[in-house]
């Protein structure tokens, strides 16, 4: 990928930036792993290779670079292009909003909406955020929803769930990154297995929902992601089925669901009808979370 002529040409981070930016474009790379263009996973990724602060590009654009960091960062480039890495994977780590996580591909990138919601604490659903004593987050992979859990309501135990393994150990890894182990308690389990009796005022999950057909379009990038953390059956929605069905048991009189399920709105809605279900509003849009209360249930 790399033109040996990028090697003595490219000098300062401006040229570096420029030059990936062609590159990412040229390969048809696709972005949705924390970027939404080739401009700022560029930038991103130089920043982030050459220990720089993410924030601040303007007073370093025209810094030249030593020929070791010229040919890391083409190195860098290479690979995102080449191997089609997303490039959390590339830097080993992912942000929901100021918040840092590790990740690698054990683990599906995080990005959820509902990682926006905890930041304001689920108002005004919650009215009292102290008030939460208990919290569930199933299909926890990465962790990072079951920290924000955490942060979001100082006086809950969290339950951070997954059936993956390796899911688990970079939970782990990211729990005591924050130093939360006394309050985020990982558990593998297949969905509410090993979770017989437990009750709790808040469940959240960011489940697989990924349909068949969606399944079989995915872009090279996240062919990267573990199979299990993205689809779920012809319609995507057959690990929320498992969640409606067995939710009500493990909420609190007045506890409430909160789940995930990407574009699938509409199946929803078609297949369970009767179910009072209230989207929340994100940036979104209104279509991609929703919110049950206990006593809305099916039993």
């Amino acid at each position: 990928m790399t033109d040996p002529a990028a090697r003595s040409e490219l000098i300062t981070i401006r040229d570096f930036i420029r030059y990936a930016v062609s590159r990412f474009n040229a390969a048809q790379l696709f972005f949705g792993h924390g970027s939404d263009n080739a401009w700022d996973e560029a930038v991103y990724l130089t920043l982030h290779t050459l220990h720089l602060p993410l924030d601040r590009l303007e007073p370093f654009l025209d810094a030249r670079l030593l020929p070791g960091e010229r040919e890391t960062l083409l190195g860098v480039f290479r690979r995102r292009c080449e191997e089609r890495l997303p490039a959390a994977y590339l830097t080993n780590e992912a942000w929901l909003g100021e918040h840092r996580f590790y990740v690698d591909e054990r683990v599906i990138v995080p990005r959820s909406f509902i990682a926006e919601l905890l930041q304001e604490q689920l108002t005004p659903w919650i009215e009292d955020p102290w008030a939460i004593h208990s919290a569930l987050d199933l299909c926890t992979g990465s962790g990072c929803l079951a920290i924000l859990t955490a942060l979001a309501f100082p006086e809950a135990d969290v339950d951070a769930v997954d059936l993956s393994e390796d899911a688990i150990s970079v939970a782990e890894r990211n729990v005591a990154d924050y130093h939360l182990n006394d309050r985020v308690n990982i558990i593998q389990s297949d969905a509410f297995t090993k979770l017989a009796g437990k009750r709790y005022d808040l469940i959240i999950s960011n489940p697989p929902y990924v349909n068949a057909e969606s399944v079989d379009r995915l872009p090279p990038e996240y062919l990267h992601e573990p199979e299990l953390a993205l689809g779920s059956g012809e319609d995507g929605l057959d690990f929320t089925r498992i969640i409606l069905a067995e939710a009500k048991k493990h909420l609190t009189e007045d506890g409430i669901l909160v789940v995930e399920i990407g574009h699938n709105r509409d199946a929803l809605e078609a297949a369970y009808p009767n179910l009072p279900f209230i989207w929340l509003d994100t940036e979104a849009g209104d279509e991609y979370v929703f919110l049950l209360r206990a006593e809305d249930l099916p039993e």
